[in-house]
């Protein structure tokens, strides 16, 4: 009889995990204080992005102005359109999860209410300078990771989709980190190592959530359903680590 190998029932797991916390994210994203949370943080964005939009036209229609060409209004304006859309392809992902921290706490806090309410007076104040150190902590761990995917992304820089797949697959790892922590950060102990969450749900949340972020319009909801999905996995975990379970 041939054994299933561990990592790939750990996958299986792991997929199935993520699939179920992303649908119960989903079916609240209905929810008041959520919708509040997905309108304020696509407005932000959208904002930010329009405002990279009228910077791109002024500086491109003053760059074809100061060399004479004719019709630097209209190639400014093309320009500016075919860099913004560039621009938010490329850095939506950023600004979106930037954007998000600020209202975290609110998604969190509501999937808590909703689904785990036994657990909402239980969670710690974090205070500004925790932030801080979690934030450097998080800038140092992006840079840290892309740097180490550099070698095999620029060795793969030939197959003209390896490159894209590789800082896919770490910025994936990142970013599910990211997601799982806003909840598990709120009920840390101090005797806690570290994040209670499988590596490879933390992995399976990111590529599912990077995945979602690449289609058109999808992409929008994805930030706050990788929020509430993350939450959902954290908890999950912190059920298993007060059982006794290992995680």
């Amino acid at each position: 009889m041939r054994l299933t190998p561990l990592p790939a029932l750990r996958t299986a797991a792991a997929m199935t995990a993520t699939l179920s916390a992303l649908a119960k994210a989903i079916g609240q994203l209905a929810d008041r204080a959520v919708l509040a949370v997905l309108l304020k943080s696509l407005g932000i964005t959208v904002f930010v992005f329009v405002g990279l939009g009228a910077g791109l036209f002024v500086a491109l229609r003053a760059l074809f102005e100061s060399y004479g060409l004719v019709g630097g209004g209209l190639a400014g304006a093309a320009g500016a359109a075919l860099l913004a859309i560039l621009a938010f392809w490329l850095l939506f992902r950023v600004v979106a999860l930037a954007v998000l921290q600020f209202f975290a706490e609110d998604i969190v806090i509501a999937v808590e209410r909703r689904h785990y309410p036994d657990r909402v007076d239980t969670a710690r104040a974090i205070g500004l300078g925790e932030e801080a150190r979690n934030a450097l902590r998080s800038f140092a761990r992006t840079v840290a990771v892309n740097l180490i995917a550099l070698p095999p992304a620029l060795a793969l820089i030939v197959t003209g989709i390896g490159a894209a797949l590789v800082f896919f697959a770490a910025n994936a790892w990142l970013l599910g980190r990211e997601l799982t922590d806003m909840a598990w950060l709120r009920h840390r102990t101090e005797r806690a190592a570290g994040s209670p969450v499988p590596r490879h749900q933390r992995l399976t949340l990111g590529l599912a959530v990077g995945a979602m972020m690449i289609v058109p319009f999808v992409g929008l909801l994805a930030p706050v359903v990788g929020a509430a999905a993350g939450t959902h996995l954290a908890h999950r975990a912190l059920g298993r680590q007060g059982e006794g379970g290992a995680s």
